[in-house]
């Protein structure tokens, strides 16, 4: 079992990443400073059962106005791996309507534990299990039923409802870095900002409060040299004449990521296509009969992209992914298509930020189609946290 982040830390940790990247300037101010965390959020589990991560709660008032998602397990190689706003979690009553839900499929349901899974990471589900054993798996909001691993080849194949061990599917040699990686991250903070006691915190700097002020206030003593460079997708490249123009798609179905993606890509260049009109083209069935695109299939994107513009778009697939590339490709001012393993979103955006010797963070701007009918932007993913399996980039043809 990799090391765990214990849980009295999370609320701590959190708070130190989240207040470095405002500090940083490359988190909305409007919806974090003043908020606070409160708790160390939900626990997301491995299909395998270890604990992977928590999903934590960035409170204004009573509202949770952000999500923090902080690794536990050292297999991701950094604490933290995602920020994002807009999506409402509330445990409980996302138990609640899981349960429901669950009830609608098998109204004699026996179970004495849910648990929040990370059935094929990010993707999200809701385990229903008695004892030892599964009964159930409902993937997160659209409450559809995630297939069995009987049902299932092993490991991610296609870009749908694959169940995959995040754990298992790390490379021994990758995991022995990240394990090294994670343990310096924290290591580092600790020095910075060692943790105290509650009573003895009273007066002093309390990192699970993400005030740029305060924060500002506790750096003044140390060395800091701030490098920024961040920029999204715009109308274009003229930067006096900058208009925020990219938008979000959900997948109309749980296994039409990749058609959502696509059809995100066109809308940028302005190639209006209805959703299940790019599933037809990617052979990917209908709303009613919805099939995923396999891995074999990877490169029919491309052929998509090229056809369905009649050629006007000239579409690359790259095989290796890199932070490059993803720089590179936004200063042109093009989104690009990024695989994962199971799963497809799409890239409009990236900062690399650096304020001291030791704290670097890359992160992207990732349209994401999942959940189904809605989706979710994610304002920062940890690039060093997360395996890129291709891209896909598209460019004008100049004639």
């Amino acid at each position: 079992m990799s090391e765990l982040l214990r849980k009295s830390d999370v609320k701590r940790i959190t708070g130190l990443e989240l207040n470095a990247l405002q500090f940083a300037g490359v988190l909305d101010r409007g919806v974090f400073d003043g908020s606070h965390i409160t708790s160390s959020g939900t626990p997301i589990y491995d299909i395998d059962g270890e604990l992977l991560f928590y999903r934590v709660p960035v409170r204004r008032g009573q509202k949770a106005s952000a999500l923090a998602d902080v690794a536990a397990n050292s297999v991701f190689g950094a604490p933290l791996l995602a920020v994002q706003h807009g999506l409402e979690w509330e445990e409980q009553q996302i138990k609640m309507s899981a349960e429901a839900a669950a009830r609608k499929i098998r109204s004699n349901i026996d179970f004495d534990k849910m648990e929040f899974v990370a059935y094929s990471y990010p993707k999200m589900a809701i385990r229903f299990s008695k004892g030892n054993n599964e009964i159930l798996m409902l993937e997160l909001f659209s409450w559809t039923q995630v297939p069995s691993e009987r049902d299932v080849a092993p490991g991610p194949q296609e870009y749908g409802f694959s169940r995959w061990s995040l754990v298992r599917e790390t490379p021994e040699e990758k995991k022995q870095k990240n394990i090294t990686n994670y343990r310096k991250r924290v290591s580092q903070w600790d020095e910075l900002f060692p943790p105290l006691p509650p009573k003895l915190r009273k007066e002093s700097f309390k990192p699970e409060y993400i005030k740029y002020a305060e924060f500002e206030r506790q750096l003044k003593a140390i060395p800091t040299v701030p490098r920024i460079e961040t920029r999204d997708l715009y109308y274009s490249l003229d930067d006096n004449d900058h208009h925020p123009c990219y938008e979000l798609r959900g997948q109309q179905t749980g296994v039409w990521c990749v058609a959502a993606s696509v059809q995100m890509l066109l809308d940028f260049y302005r190639y209006d296509y209805e959703q299940t009109r790019v599933a037809q083209a990617l052979n990917l069935g209908t709303l009613t009969n919805p099939n995923s695109l396999p891995y074999a299939n990877d490169g029919d994107v491309v052929t998509v992209i090229e056809s369905m513009t009649g050629n006007a778009l000239n579409a690359t697939m790259n095989t290796n992914p890199s932070w490059t590339e993803f720089r590179g490709e936004i200063r042109a001012n093009h989104p690009l298509i990024s695989f994962i393993p199971g799963h497809s979103r799409t890239v409009a955006g990236y900062t690399r930020t650096s304020l001291f010797e030791w704290y670097v963070f890359r992160g992207l701007l990732v349209y994401d189609p999942w959940p189904p009918n809605a989706g979710v932007i994610t304002r920062w993913e940890n690039f060093d946290t997360q395996t890129y399996r291709r891209t896909f980039t598209a460019a004008v043809t100049m004639v």
